[in-house]
């Protein structure tokens, strides 16, 4: 098995709540910071880019419906 490296998002402040990804070659695993040796979720890697790109993209368009800025992710 591959070695895992967790990180957390640049966004989270003082990361006390915060979920925490770590990307393998075919996967993306998802965790909560604060429950470390709990399990985890494995989402497919095709699977976790088409819900960050549409996350992404609901996040411009309703920023823009709105009259705010657009956030860079």
């Amino acid at each position: 098995m591959q070695p895992i490296h967790w990180q957390k998002s640049t966004y989270s402040g003082d990361g006390s709540n915060c979920v925490e990804i770590a990307v393998t070659s075919n996967a993306t695993h998802v965790r909560d910071s604060k429950m470390t040796g709990s399990p985890h979720l494995v989402i497919q890697s095709f699977a976790w880019i088409t819900f960050i790109s549409h996350t992404a993209s609901s996040s411009r368009s309703r920023q823009i419906t709105e009259g705010q800025p657009s956030l860079d992710i």
